[in-house]
């Protein structure tokens, strides 16, 4: 039986660096080989690591050749807020470096590819409340941009060569143990650092904006979910919409509150809230959970309590988030 070699590309940021740490577990830690274009933010728990550019595709094809790579998952990208700051890089890394992957995997005959997409495809068009898994999609940022001609170019793949590529539509997730990475989202995450840090903390979006959210280990639970499905259960081949939670920075303020009672915050929307307001309230996953059985494990409160418990032995080692 072949033994699976798994690359995971972008191991060092947020959702790459946990994803990286639960495949080591399933397949062993000398068959996932971590990658990121610098070694800077590596874990302490990766096993093995290569520097890898994905735009370089020679450098990428090398790599498969070396391990016998038979998975990829494919995290690399500039996210929503950081690619509006710099969009033709952010669409040359997020569409040219999936090519490549797609290219080579095709070539090397991989035989599972995971390509993470995100509710930025959605645009102002879009319903924004319970939004189906097919609909308008109009998205604003370069970042949606991406992620939606990464779906398209991935479905192409599929049906064109067979090559069996697999996708989730993430919400904002959530995650003690590494920071976002300049996403719109993110702060549903910086929110907990600053309650425990400095007792308040100033959102940049508005108190009463809806936003679809996922805590880490749900997100990091439906993608192996997803990844182990028999290949005939899965029907999408474009990206899974993929739901859990839905709340305010009110909301979540309040859920701290219940735990940190002298928590206060205030609100001064930026250019962020535009991205905000053109993304969905609430997602229709539906057909997420009847093709291989998606369902979420943490609610709002759960939630809270699991970050504000982590994060209580972790703060004191942290520097101030400026």
């Amino acid at each position: 039986m072949l033994t699976e070699k798994i690359l995971v590309i972008g191991a060092c940021g947020q959702l790459g660096t946990e994803l990286t740490e639960a495949l080591y577990p399933i397949f062993g830690d000398e068959n996932v080989i971590a990658s990121d274009i610098s070694s800077k933010s590596k874990s302490d728990v990766i096993n093995i690591f290569e520097t890898l550019d994905v735009l370089d595709i020679n450098n990428l094809s090398a790599i498969v050749d070396k391990y016998k790579i038979t998975q990829i998952y494919h995290l690399a990208a500039l996210l929503s807020a950081s690619g509006e700051k710099n969009p033709k890089f952010a669409w040359k890394l997020n569409v040219d470096g999936l090519i490549n992957v797609l290219d080579v995997s095709v070539e090397k005959k991989i035989k599972k590819v995971y390509f993470p997409s995100s509710i930025a495809v959605f645009g102002s068009n879009t319903p924004s409340d319970n939004t189906p898994q097919f609909t308008t999609m109009d998205p604003i940022t370069v970042y949606g941009i991406s992620k939606q001609a990464g779906e398209r170019w991935c479905e192409y793949y599929f049906n064109k060569y067979g090559l069996d590529v697999r996708s989730l539509r993430y919400p904002g997730i959530i995650s003690y143990k590494t920071m976002p990475g300049g996403g719109t989202t993110d702060y549903a995450v910086e929110i907990f650092y600053k309650a425990l840090q400095q007792g308040f903390y100033e959102c940049y979006l508005a108190e009463n904006t809806y936003l679809p959210m996922m805590y880490m280990a749900d997100a990091i639970r439906a993608t192996l979910e997803l990844m182990e499905a028999e290949c005939e259960k899965i029907k999408i081949r474009s990206s899974y919409n993929l739901s859990s939670l839905s709340f305010s920075p009110k909301e979540i303020a309040s859920s701290i509150q219940k735990i940190i009672r002298d928590f206060s915050i205030t609100y001064n929307p930026d250019f962020r809230q535009q991205i905000a307001d053109s993304w969905p309230n609430s997602i229709d996953d539906s057909f997420a959970r009847k093709d291989w059985g998606w369902k979420p494990e943490f609610a709002l409160d759960k939630m809270t309590e699991d970050m504000l418990f982590h994060l209580k032995n972790k703060i004191p080692f942290l520097l101030f988030i400026k």
